[in-house]
């Protein structure tokens, strides 16, 4: 398959607008966090009902420094999935709490809100729900529980910028939720994330945290009308999104619901040429209204990785999201997990696999993923 081009599992759509305001921007002077981020804020904060949105270096960024908002303790508890990427426990740790994890629904690949109760305890300080792969969580379910035991929800949103549940896009109601905006996620500023929230407390917190602690910006600082005189109020980060990167921002988030539609039409595709393969599990929907963001579309497959080495000698990329992290060792070391703890993010993260998936990714090329599945599959 030498002579075929490389087909990535993902791949930024990015308009010749959007590179010419990266270029504008570059010959603007001002590179970094500036008049572009704040109209990105801006943007964001429209499309999510007036709520507050704060840009970050990534998504990894706002997850940790909403914990941080939080003024978690040491021993306190944050409970979320192990079907997620490892950024999701990693910042718990660095905010010295103790990730707790709940099995997920083997349907979904969501959290299984059923057994979310059971691993409350008086520790017990946030819920921290994935939308895997774009799919909204049940938040009916998780906000009714944080209510009666007086807890703190943040969204691990990374996957589902875009998506909704009962009507409302994930970001516009509800506590704290995270938006990623990494180049294979459904919109893009290179690398970056925002935490979108209406708590004035944590908002307070989060402008201090991502930049050095400082009690102003540097565009409030550095412009004609600004002052270098500045405090520092609490030992901070550097984790400041740049002009650059919302350069980008500013031309794909008016996009970004015409990209979701582009991917579903992909999705419905897939589901209609491989619904009857009994090689393969596909994903399934919830029976709550809801609207998918299909960041990812991930089957199930008994041979996962020699599915992968196979596609790959097709010349197809495709993605492995994710190992199940209860299985990483600093987490199975540090906190005792075994394998058969969490038993269906066990077996779906040894058998899943995320299958090329982005706006323009013509039929033509799916058709050639399809053909490449049913030659590796079939042989």
């Amino acid at each position: 398959m030498a002579d075929v081009e490389f087909l990535p599992f993902a791949r930024p759509a990015l308009s010749e607008a959007a590179i010419e305001e990266v270029v504008a921007t570059l010959r603007s002077g001002w590179i970094t966090t500036g008049p572009r981020v704040q109209k990105f804020e801006e943007m964001l904060s429209a499309c999510h009902g007036g709520r507050r949105a704060l840009a970050l270096s990534s998504a990894t960024a706002g997850l940790h420094v909403a914990l941080l908002a939080l003024t978690l303790e040491t021993g306190d508890e944050v409970i979320t999935t192990p079907l997620t990427f490892a950024a999701t426990l990693n910042v718990i740790a660095l905010a010295g709490a103790t990730p707790v994890l709940v099995d997920i629904d083997p349907a979904t690949l969501n959290m299984d809100v059923s057994r979310l109760e059971a691993a409350i305890t008086p520790r017990t300080r946030v819920l921290m729900p994935v939308h895997f792969a774009g799919l909204p969580c049940d938040l009916d379910m998780i906000y009714a529980l944080a209510k009666k035991h007086s807890l703190r929800v943040v969204e691990d949103c990374a996957h589902a910028i875009g998506a909704e549940y009962k009507g409302k896009k994930l970001g516009s109601f509800g506590d704290i939720a995270v938006m990623s905006f990494h180049p294979n996620k459904n919109m893009t500023t290179g690398e970056g994330g925002a935490v979108i929230t209406d708590d004035k407390e944590v908002i307070s917190a989060i402008e201090r945290l991502r930049f050095h602690g400082i009690d102003r910006n540097a565009f409030n600082r550095f412009a004609k009308g600004g002052s270098q005189q500045y405090d520092v109020v609490l030992p901070g980060f550097k984790y400041n999104m740049m002009d650059i990167q919302a350069a980008l921002g500013l031309h794909q988030l008016p996009e970004l619901d015409g990209f979701i539609k582009k991917r579903a039409a992909l999705v419905k595709r897939y589901y209609e040429a491989l619904e009857n393969w009994p090689e393969l599990i596909l994903p399934q929907a919830p029976t709550y209204a809801h609207t998918h963001a299909w960041h990812l579309f991930t089957p199930r497959l008994n041979d996962r990785d020699g599915f992968i080495t196979a596609m790959k000698a097709e010349n197809i990329g495709v993605g492995l999201h994710y190992q199940a992290a209860h299985m990483f060792s600093w987490y199975k070391e540090r906190y005792d997990w075994k394998p058969e703890d969490f038993p269906n993010a066990l077996a779906a993260g040894n058998s899943i696999a995320s299958l090329p998936l982005f706006p323009t990714m013509t039929e033509a090329e799916q058709d050639r993923v399809i053909k490449a599945m049913e030659k590796v599959l079939k042989a």
